[in-house]
């Protein structure tokens, strides 16, 4: 059984992409691939070699005295007539700070807990959890790139077992980055969607199990401050957040 396209591809047109642009000189498109490439694997390696945000003391009394007295810095202090009551940890024994939870493989609690990731070997947390979505938005385009190469390089046959024979490779290498592709997106997805409603994947998945969210209503989230101002929070402010101030302020409001 022939194909219907029999056309005789030159040399040229039977080269991905990527391999024409290196045989004519045009190097651009080529580095920039390469440099993406590198850039997923640092940020795969930073990410998973990151401190996610271990509780390594008691931290909310240290953190509270290690505070200048500007008056931003003082409205960061948690309030003494707050009524949610920091609890201790029955593994490692430290007060938790408020969305801390304890890793049961990392051993250790973890500050704005969101989850252990087998893909890294590490905790996401309150310090690597943007960097995380970072390298997922990276890997995205290093993956989607790398789809686009494959099928620029797929050529036509006279016959489905030779065109079988000729782009069994590229069409094995589609279906591996396709896979991880669906993944990567899916995973982009639901990240960026929980930080622009200031969830984390463990509460989210557990919200009837915290103390401090399984007495507010289903859609209430005391955390959330509307989606710009929690993708700005969650990207551009890099310090460790009080989320016992936070959490009292939307308990007043709301009395």
């Amino acid at each position: 059984m022939r194909l219907p396209y029999v056309h005789k591809l030159t040399h040229q047109e039977k080269q991905n992409n990527l391999r024409r642009y290196e045989e004519q000189g045009e190097l651009l498109l080529p580095v920039l691939f390469f440099l993406v490439v590198v850039l997923s694997v640092l940020f795969y390696f930073a990410v998973s070699l990151m401190d996610p945000g271990f509780v390594l003391t008691d931290t909310v009394e240290s953190v509270v005295q290690d505070l200048q007295t500007s008056d931003e810095e003082k409205d960061l202090m948690i309030p003494q007539t707050s009524t949610h009551r920091l609890r201790r940890c029955g593994f490692c024994l430290l007060q938790q700070p408020m969305r801390a939870k304890h890793c049961q493989t990392c051993k250790r609690c973890i500050r704005r807990f969101d989850h252990h990731c087998p893909w890294i070997e590490n905790c996401v947390g309150e310090r690597n959890h943007r960097w995380f979505v970072v390298y997922l938005l990276v890997q995205l385009l290093a993956l989607l790139w790398a789809l686009h190469i494959a099928l620029s390089g797929i050529s036509a046959s006279d016959s489905w077992d030779l065109w079988f024979r000729v782009n069994g490779f590229l069409l094995a290498a589609l279906g591996v980055v396709g896979v991880f592709s669906v993944v990567v997106v899916v995973l982009l997805g639901c990240h960026l969607y929980l930080v622009s409603i200031n969830c984390t994947t463990w509460e989210f998945m557990a919200r009837h199990r915290i103390s401090y969210l399984k007495n507010c209503g289903h859609e209430e989230n005391p955390f959330d401050r509307g989606v710009l101002c929690n993708l700005w929070d969650f990207f551009c402010i890099c310090r460790t957040v009080m989320w016992e101030q936070m959490y009292h302020k939307q308990s007043q409001n709301e009395a």
